[in-house]
């Protein structure tokens, strides 16, 4: 039954992170984002990551972070920081705000 519980787990994480990466792309400067799709996607992922057990997030919240981080900063040009959807996504996020939604880590 262990071996179904993980596998139940990551298709989870699987689900989030490519919920989140979708965002991200989704909102990456551009033009036009339509902003009524927002508020539902960031109650999803809020939702899927508190689903999460806590040790499943901690092994993934730095890459959150980024992926997340970067969100936030393209939205907060559209929406302005008191908006409920950048709250709703800084409350995911427990680490720093990359500097911009170009701020990607080199790793080795």
């Amino acid at each position: 039954m262990a071996g179904r519980d993980t596998m139940g787990i990551y298709k989870k994480v699987y689900d989030f992170a490519a919920k989140a990466g979708s965002l991200e792309g989704y909102v990456y400067p551009r033009e036009r984002v339509e902003v009524s799709y927002l508020p539902r996607w960031s109650d999803n992922l809020v939702e899927q990551y508190r689903d999460l057990p806590p040790e499943v997030r901690e092994e993934f919240q730095s890459l959150c972070d980024e992926t997340l981080g970067r969100t936030i900063q393209s939205l907060l040009p559209i929406l302005g920081g008191d908006h409920e959807v950048i709250k709703k996504l800084k409350g995911l996020v427990r680490g720093r705000l990359p500097s911009s939604p170009d701020d990607f880590p080199y790793r080795r």
